[in-house]
């Protein structure tokens, strides 16, 4: 019983460190697209920074999850989580259309701008993580 459970610990690996990899590649991305230095102003306590950038984290991991769970294989769910990766750029820029002043908002620690932010990343990493069902 014990051994069965344990057969698939090497698939769980795969998909935990294809996961990991790609969540490490998108805080990479992502923090570089953007014009505010989300780390340098969490480490100042700055509350917006953190909300924007965790609740984006959260809105690209829904679709990994999704991805993860519906691939084929390690590589259709590394393909599935750069399209998620696109999609959660493509949601910040949307977000700036009616606030364009986002990044220097955030910056500021405007929490409305952050939540707002937040809520287009969460929105857009759930559509894409239920378009996943292929």
């Amino acid at each position: 019983m014990v051994v069965s459970s344990l057969a698939g610990v090497p698939a769980f690996l795969g998909d935990l460190c294809v996961s990991a990899a790609v969540v490490v590649a998108y805080l990479f991305i992502y923090t570089r697209i953007t014009p505010h230095d989300e780390f340098a102003l969490i480490r100042a306590n700055d509350a917006a920074a953190a909300i924007a950038l965790g609740m984006s984290l959260i809105g690209f991991a829904l679709p990994v999850a999704s991805a993860i769970a519906h691939a084929a294989n390690i590589v259709d769910c590394a393909i599935w989580s750069v399209i998620a990766l696109v999609v959660q750029i493509i949601a910040y820029f949307v977000a700036q259309i009616p606030d364009p002043d986002l990044s220097k908002r955030i910056a500021a620690g405007e929490l409305a701008s952050a939540v707002w932010l937040g809520m287009v990343s969460v929105t857009a990493g759930l559509l894409s993580a239920a378009s996943m069902v292929y």
